[in-house]
């Protein structure tokens, strides 16, 4: 009997989830069905629930729910617990697993897909909301050592409260970014949605830095210079389209530019391993979308 599996949204027209998971069933040869379900802004719950009743094993959440399927769940995993928020569910009897693979995906992407790895870089994580709290536990886990930008400096402070038992974290306003260069910058807001961009420092030159993040001086003002360090990757979580981010980190001279597709792919297996014990290849499908 065919296992049925969806992802819930709203919207959800554009999900290319039923696409990346059909294609995963295809390669690992398990016999499921995937399905996006547009659920009522006010109806997630009774909709899964109905979906559970009726032979589904499980679901991936997309905004606006990942806040809600955290509160459906009966038992979380600690990636979902650190990120208080869900974006997979896997039904077992009366049990309700709730996940959060996105943390993981992004790494995942970064390191293995990307060749960058993580340890000891200086990250700046833009944004201190649920995509922020989704991955902050992984990179930590990884080895980078985090300064957390967001327009309402409190929160991003209090982003970095919440993990700061687990590695090395702070929290930031977008002004005192001047005169830091990062290794990493990761756009873990909305902005891209809008064509918007954070106010990020826009340098005139690069400044070599010392392993702490200590200007050495050149003989130029370090408020010119940018937040880019040397080989530095710039990584938008959002993907299909040229993002007002990347443009802008095209022009300050990072090195690397990444939009999120890999993160979408990885996470998406991420699910698919929690609910069929399969690991599936993530590459041939991220060449996939790369084409569409």
């Amino acid at each position: 009997m065919t296992d049925r599996y969806a992802v819930f949204g709203n919207p959800i027209s554009h999900s290319k989830s039923p696409l990346i998971h059909t294609q995963f069933a295809c390669q690992t040869g398990q016999d499921i069905s995937y399905e996006a379900i547009l659920a009522p802004l006010n109806g997630f719950r009774d909709t899964v629930l109905a979906f559970r009743e009726e032979d589904g094993r499980g679901i991936n959440v997309t905004v606006p729910f990942k806040f809600e399927a955290f509160q459906l769940a009966t038992q979380l995993t600690a990636r979902a617990q650190a990120a208080q928020a869900v974006n997979t569910l896997k039904f077992d009897g009366t049990v309700i697993i709730g996940d959060n693979t996105d943390g993981t995906g992004l790494v995942a992407d970064i390191e293995r897909n990307l060749d960058f790895i993580l340890r000891g870089k200086r990250v700046l994580l833009m944004g201190a909301g649920g995509a922020a709290y989704g991955v902050a536990l992984p990179l930590l886990n990884a080895g980078a050592i985090i300064t957390v930008a967001n327009r309402t400096e409190d929160k991003a402070h209090q982003l970095a409260i919440v993990f700061a038992a687990h590695g090395p974290i702070q929290g930031s306003s977008y002004s005192a970014l001047a005169g830091l260069q990062f290794d990493c910058v990761i756009n873990a807001t909305s902005s891209s949605l809008s064509d918007s961009l954070p106010p990020l420092p826009r340098g005139d030159c690069a400044m070599p830095r010392s392993s702490s993040n200590t200007p050495i001086s050149n003989g130029k003002n370090a408020n010119n210079m940018g937040i880019f360090a040397p080989n530095a990757l710039a990584y938008d979580m959002m993907y299909g389209k040229e993002t007002p981010f990347l443009m802008f980190a095209k022009e300050q001279g990072a090195a690397h530019l990444a939009d999120g597709i890999g993160m979408l792919v990885e996470q998406a297996a991420e699910s698919f391993f929690l609910w069929r014990n399969v690991r599936p290849d993530t590459a041939p499908v991220i060449a996939k979308l790369r084409l569409i």
